[in-house]
């Protein structure tokens, strides 16, 4: 914990939930909570559900939820520290100097300086592209069709042709030689001694989604090798975990992204209106770059370059983005090489047709499949259907697998059923099914402890939602009980409130300053639950899910109990003893 946990609940209290979400969200009011639509996906009714009483919001269309601090880590991308000084400083909450050990002390003061060393340098290249030595360069884009207005937002400059200037530059400011190498604008050799990695170069700055320079792309002028150059590696840029212009695409709120391979393309598109368009930075995208993107949508569409290295870049991505949930779409820029050149030969409104006719990224890999088969003999069509037959048993899911088999018989005019049948051949010969498949449980067919693990979430869930139901489960069901260690935090917490008559579960999130476990407890208080129309139906379920919670943890404690820990199992079987007669038990929700 960086600050004290009641300075945190200050800066909470003192940022109503609903007046700050107002500022992103049109809320109306309906009965005691205010709704919207979800910033975090894509709908056309509002089920975005924000409560002043709880100081917490839920989207019952995508399970998203929280407190104040959750929704600005969600939105703006924020870390838990960012959140707390965002709404410090709008309520005039005065922080003071975080407590950092040494070593974290360390490395926050070389962050810090290295993002000031990469800013004063992006401010320099861009004086440098104004002045008599820039000009080649600021030709060069201008040439590009760009508009001065385009070359500001973006912050483009140029890095001029003595090779030590801004190394020299930059010393003057007093900063160190090894703290500008360490920003990865500078290198060393016996010959030259040290010079600037950039020189004679149009200069791109990359910034994180809170607009602070980690990086450097720079675009040779003339025939220098090699034609665009990127910063190395530091402690404030990791190439495979960002994206260039996600800082500007986040904030346009489209449900979806538009990927390019380049710098140029990025800004095209934006300057164009497609204000949504990222570029991965020199590197084929990565499981990294998909968390990202999964962050802000849901959906992309690949606007590749039209040659062959492009199109091996979008049969990498797809599977790529399938794994993280995304669904990803082709865009085809022929006969262009690319989104800058299409655009500025066809111009926005074709480009916009072109998003529309985009075609399904599975079925474009199958489109570049068949044109290694001899698709007009039987032979080659054969091997073709064998082929995709086993990539369609890459979709788990029964539905979305029989929906592509569906749109693949189609589009290649086979029979449904014959493909249907390959697939299912090919399952068994692979080992990935059974020959005869005995009718899936209620379940899903999912490990035990998932649904162990739901349980607990709905109990949480419940107990805020009403204090006479938390003190009916709390004469069954204590914090010992819920075996995730998280959960069994966030349990003991609300225990302490309802011990002191006070149930606030936006306090408790406070509790938790990382990122992943800040949302992991957010989402304990919004489990979806399904609506019981009777009150017999409501105790039923209530008293099926205290016994399966209680009859887990009894389990777990005793596979984890030392054998020679007697009092410990005494305890164990009085308590399995007390669960035998919570079965015979009423459990009424009055």
């Amino acid at each position: 914990m960086y600050y004290p946990e009641e300075l945190i609940e200050e800066v909470r209290m003192k940022n109503d939930i609903v007046d700050v979400i107002s500022g992103y969200v049109r809320l109306q009011k309906k009965g005691s909570s205010y709704f919207g639509l979800c910033p975090f996906h894509n709908e056309k009714s509002p089920s975005f559900s924000v409560s002043r009483g709880k100081q917490m919001y839920y989207c019952f269309g995508c399970g998203a939820g929280g407190n104040v601090f959750t929704f600005l880590m969600e939105y703006e991308n924020f870390s838990f520290i960012e959140a707390v000084k965002f709404l410090a400083d709008r309520a005039g909450v005065e922080l003071p100097e975080m407590e950092y050990s040494k070593e974290a002390k360390e490395k926050a003061g070389l962050r810090a300086t290295l993002l000031e060393i990469n800013k004063v340098a992006a401010q320099y290249f861009y004086v440098q592209l104004k002045t008599e030595q820039g000009k080649t360069a600021y030709t060069y884009l201008t040439n590009r069709e760009l508009s001065d207005d385009t070359i500001k937002a973006f912050g483009l400059g140029y890095s001029n042709k003595y090779s030590n200037d801004l190394f020299q530059y930059l010393r003057k400011k007093g900063y160190s030689e090894d703290l500008i190498r360490q920003a990865g604008l500078i290198n060393t050799d016996e010959k030259n001694g040290v010079y600037d990695k950039f020189w004679n170069r149009v200069m791109f700055p990359i910034m994180d989604v809170n607009n602070r320079v980690i990086g450097f792309g720079g675009r040779v002028m003339g025939d220098g090798k090699p034609k665009y150059l990127n910063s190395p590696e530091t402690a404030i840029f990791d190439k495979s975990r960002n994206l260039y212009g996600l800082n500007r695409a986040r904030t346009s709120r489209k449900p979806y992204l538009l990927i390019c391979e380049g710098y140029m393309d990025v800004i095209s598109l934006h300057q164009a209106g497609f204000t949504n368009a990222v570029a991965s930075l020199g590197t084929a995208l990565t499981t990294g770059h998909a968390s990202l993107i999964k962050r802000y949508v849901q959906e992309v569409y690949l606007t590749y370059d039209s040659d062959e290295a492009g199109t091996k870049a979008a049969l990498r991505a797809v599977p790529i983005l399938k794994e993280a949930g995304i669904s990803a779409k082709v865009i085809r820029m022929d006969p262009y090489k690319d989104p800058d050149e299409f655009i500025k030969n066809l111009g926005a409104d074709e480009f916009e047709k072109r998003i529309g006719s985009a075609r399904n990224g599975f079925l474009f890999s199958l489109e570049i499949l068949a044109k290694n088969y001899d698709m007009e003999s039987p032979e080659g069509k054969t091997a073709f259907f064998k082929e995709t037959a086993k990539r369609l048993m890459g979709f788990e899911d029964e539905l979305e697998r029989n929906n592509y088999i569906e749109a693949v018989a189609k589009s290649y005019r086979v029979s449904e059923e014959s493909l249907q049948k390959l697939v299912t051949k090919t399952a068994i010969s692979e080992g990935m099914a059974k020959p005869a498949a005995r009718p899936k449980q209620a379940g899903g067919g999912k490990p035990k402890e998932d649904g162990i693990l739901v349980s607990q979430k709905i109990l949480l869930t419940w107990m805020i939602e009403d204090v006479k139901l938390f003190g009916t489960i709390k004469r069954y069901i204590s914090p010992e009980d819920f075996t995730e260690e998280l959960y069994r935090t966030v349990a003991d917490l609300l225990y302490e409130q309802y011990e002191a008559g006070e149930l606030n579960p936006a306090k408790i999130l406070n509790h938790f300053t990382a990122e992943e476990e800040h949302r992991e407890a957010a989402s304990l208080f919004h489990t979806k639950i399904r609506e019981l129309s009777t009150r017999e139906e409501q105790e039923q379920a209530l008293k099926e899910t205290i016994l399966r919670v209680k009859g887990h943890s009894i389990d777990y404690r005793t596979m984890h109990l030392d054998p020679t820990d007697m009092a410990g199992l005494q305890r164990l079987m009085e308590e399995k003893r007390k669960l035998d007669d919570i079965k015979k038990l009423h459990i009424s929700i009055e």
